[in-house]
């Protein structure tokens, strides 16, 4: 069913079965191709417990028409209903599905990324150390904005003006998503913590200049290229933790980065 008009691109939704509850996708894809596409799965923010595909449209449809991808919009389930790993778990269901459906759409499954926004961040860079350690489908490039990485939120600035309502929801929404402390320290929901960071995709991050945890992105970041990974990380001033979605500089880097790791090689 169509749920997008774009004059470029030909936009359906999907329910497919997820880990606990059917999910919903939404597919985009460009009307002119003159190649296979790639595939990209995208992951909204919502800081777990909130979130919709309608505001991923923005950040789909420029991926898209720039990469030159279908692009997989996943409604994963949310908490405190289904707390983790529902969340990615339903994540890793998309994966298998856009494998599965690749071919017909003329779509490259040996080009496949991720990428998300806040919480959708954190889906994606796990959802991609899922997909290695399980060595189902392989995943070539991540795209984290903004990016939840830390649920034990010890990396925030010490700094108690930047304490606040913002970061009391966000300590709110962990312990919805991840109501034991062994969660918390899980490699598939706690990338910081996490010891097995060699051989994860290609990674674009990008912070923000005034969110407080910048931080815990750029260190990241950090540690990705230290395990040896492929990493870019750029931090914009011209915008805010919630904009960073569908600020064009980031998406337009961000395509960039993306055309040149899912490029035929």
């Amino acid at each position: 069913m169509s749920t997008v008009s774009h004059p470029n691109l030909l936009v359906e939704d999907a329910r497919i079965n997820g880990y606990s509850q059917p999910i919903v996708v939404r597919s985009f894809r460009p009307r002119a191709r003159e190649r296979r596409l790639s595939i990209i799965l995208y992951f909204h923010g919502g800081l777990f417990t909130a979130g919709t595909l309608d505001e991923t449209n923005p950040a789909c449809e420029a991926l898209a028409l720039n990469v030159g991808a279908w692009v997989v919009s996943v409604g994963y389930s949310l908490a405190p209903a289904f707390p983790f790993p529902n969340a990615v778990e339903d994540a890793h269901r998309a994966l298998l599905w856009a494998h599965s459906e690749a071919s017909g759409l003329r779509a490259d499954k040996r080009q496949m990324a991720v990428a998300g926004h806040d919480a959708g961040g954190n889906i994606a860079t796990c959802l991609a150390a899922v997909a290695r350690d399980r060595g189902e489908t392989g995943i070539r490039a991540q795209v984290l904005l903004a990016p939840l990485l830390d649920p034990s939120m010890t990396r925030v600035g010490r700094d108690p003006a930047q304490r606040g309502p913002r970061l009391d929801a966000l300590a709110a929404s962990y312990c919805a998503y991840l109501p034991t402390f062994t969660q918390r320290v899980h490699p598939y929901a706690a990338p910081l913590e996490s010891r097995r960071l060699a051989h994860l995709p290609a990674a674009f991050i990008a912070s923000v200049e005034n969110d407080p945890l910048h931080g815990e992105a750029e260190h990241y970041a950090a540690s990705l290229i230290t395990a040896g990974v492929p990493t870019e990380c750029a931090r914009y001033a011209n915008t805010t933790r919630t904009g960073i979605a569908t600020h064009m500089p980031a998406l337009l880097a961000a395509s960039g980065f993306l055309q040149r790791h899912l490029a035929d090689g």
